[in-house]
């Protein structure tokens, strides 16, 4: 039997994180540049749930019944073996790869996640619809971060850019004109659940302040809609810009975060900010051609370890629900 294979892309948030987690709407869109692969090759020869997991990312290289309840792939296939009604996997080997930065806050746990159930449901020969995958990798993501949205294994599952609030059907968005983004990793990891956590505490203690910026957030998320479907895109930059300085009030940010958004913004970027939990992952930032190769620059002084280049094109059809 060949090997099965199965990808998906990392994400971004272009605007609304946090304030999604109470209500608000967000913006994700994926980043295709990076990846999570998962290959699953059938061991003829072993037994009954027998399934070896390689993922050198994380240095990985056990069999699953070796594996702590508590570990995140294990979960994932304990559900994903509930949920087809299975009474047992039969043997094979798993091997997970990724390219998206861990801990950066572009969705490498969701797209591990989606990447593995697509993998090994398709090797089943019960491959899941969309919504199904993406309610699995759901189910792992609140091992990862508490009090997850869903947003990163929504717009990761269907590699399209989203609008979502929390507990509602999501949106297709469709840009009316081409835009290009540069992700820069600041190098330091970003612990969502500890971020997630700390707002949280933060809004109970002043429901009220932390209301009113979570409100702000969410009107400028709407705005940033209008303006991607209808246009003047030119306006887009100002709003992202505006958002990193709410999520400055809410404490998300930190100093390196501010210093390449700084840069960014300083080498003709149309807008920036921090993208996903913060204090640490990466910023965003608007380009053009134009400007590319200077705010590529001005990041890499800054600081960036990493940049990522992605487009958001016209899209010609409507996503899969």
């Amino acid at each position: 039997m060949p090997a099965v294979s199965a990808h998906a892309p990392g994400k971004t948030i272009l605007c609304g994180e946090h304030a999604v987690v109470y209500g608000q709407p967000a913006i994700a869109i994926p980043v295709t540049q990076v990846q999570a692969r998962a290959v699953v090759v059938a061991n003829p020869r072993g037994s009954a749930n027998q399934i070896r997991i390689t993922a050198p990312d994380i240095h990985l290289d056990d069999f699953l019944e070796n594996l702590p309840e508590s570990h995140p792939i294990r979960q994932l296939l304990t559900n994903l073996q509930n949920s087809l009604q299975l009474p047992h996997f039969p043997a094979f080997d798993l091997r997970v790869t990724s390219t998206i930065p861990i801990a950066g806050g572009m969705g490498s746990g969701a797209a591990v996640s989606v990447a593995i159930v697509r993998a090994v449901s398709t090797f089943l020969g019960r491959p899941m619809t969309n919504e199904q995958v993406s309610s699995l990798a759901f189910e792992v993501e609140k091992s990862y971060h508490g009090t997850p949205s869903g947003i990163d294994n929504t717009v990761i599952t269907y590699a399209h850019p989203i609008f979502f609030i929390r507990g509602q059907p999501f949106e297709s968005l469709h840009v009316c004109q081409p835009l290009t983004f540069l992700i820069a990793n600041s190098g330091i990891k970003s612990e969502t659940a500890a971020v997630v956590s700390d707002v949280r505490q933060a809004w109970q203690n002043d429901p009220h302040r932390y209301e009113a910026l979570f409100h702000a957030i969410g009107t400028l998320t709407v705005q940033v809609r209008r303006r991607l479907e209808r246009g003047p895109t030119e306006e887009i930059g100002g709003f992202l810009t505006a958002n990193h300085q709410l999520l400055q009030e809410l404490g998300v940010s930190c100093t390196q975060l501010d210093k390449l958004v700084d840069a960014a913004l300083s080498a003709g970027a149309q807008g920036a900010k921090l993208t996903g939990a913060g204090r640490g992952g990466n910023i965003l930032a608007l380009v053009n051609e134009e400007n590319i190769a200077a705010v590529s620059t001005a990041l890499r002084n800054a600081g960036a370890t990493n940049l990522y280049l992605t487009n958001l094109m016209p899209a010609t059809s409507e996503v899969e629900k």
